[in-house]
């Protein structure tokens, strides 16, 4: 499928994406006809004022059968949401493709607790976390749709570890490249994390010149997009000075 990301790469990816915005990475992807990697509908339990950055590792359920989904399955050590917290490697971002149902939890405070102590860069549901309060409280980054009802434990069933899911409508890939600010978390596919990251880096330094031009009172009129020499004369300088 896509170019496996090496960890000499990924360390390099989180330093360079750590002031960009998924808003810009999803500019990026835009441009190579990509439009559906923002998962939608999933924010933080709790802004970290840091950019969250790991491989995805993901876990798929599917509508629970009642017969087959009692309370008594989480005494089996190979349960798929036991086994799959477990097998969650270090920096990777576990993503949870619970259906967009948040009326059943996908995991709670003592399994997000796991994911952290194992050194998880964070875990992002398209349903919702139970003890949601306490995992906001965790330092690890953590989003989710809206916290699930607390006694409905086993309405979804976990069924696949680390294939290919959707979560919010986003595609996801195990290995792929997910990217979480305060705003929310996008997808970016292996093949594609370092040019989209070598593009966003580019386009949020030209951001920020045009922030604190604007700030300044300058119009966006041949600013935004640049379309005056004077502009890009602007920008060259405003870079040499800022070393960006």
């Amino acid at each position: 499928m896509s170019a496996a990301i090496t960890e000499d790469t990924l360390s390099r990816l989180r330093t360079e994406l750590s002031n960009v915005s998924t808003a810009t990475v999803s500019t990026a992807l835009f441009k190579r006809g990509l439009r559906k990697q923002f998962i939608q509908d999933v924010r933080p339990l709790k802004p970290k004022g840091r950019t969250m950055v790991g491989l995805a590792f993901t876990l798929r359920y599917i509508p629970a059968r009642e017969d087959l989904n009692q309370l008594e399955v989480f005494r089996d050590r190979s349960h798929p949401q036991r086994a799959a917290i477990e097998a969650c490697p270090e920096g990777h971002v576990m993503v949870i493709d619970s259906r967009k149902d948040p009326s059943a939890a996908s995991a709670g405070s003592i399994l997000v607790s796991r994911l952290m102590v194992r050194g998880a860069a964070g875990s992002v549901t398209d349903g919702g976390f139970r003890d949601a309060p306490m995992i906001a409280d965790l330092d690890i980054h953590a989003y989710h749709n809206r916290p699930s009802a607390p006694t409905n434990l086993t309405m979804h069933h976990a069924i696949d570890i680390n294939g290919p899911i959707g979560c919010g409508d986003a595609p996801v890939f195990p290995g792929d490249l997910v990217v979480g600010d305060d705003e929310g978390v996008i997808v970016i596919p292996a093949h594609l994390a370092e040019e989209v990251a070598a593009e966003a880096i580019e386009m949020t330094a030209f951001e920020d010149f045009v922030t604190e031009e604007v700030l300044k009172g300058r119009s966006i009129v041949g600013l935004y997009p640049a379309t005056e020499d004077r502009t890009l004369d602007d920008f060259a300088n405003w870079r040499a000075a800022n070393d960006r």
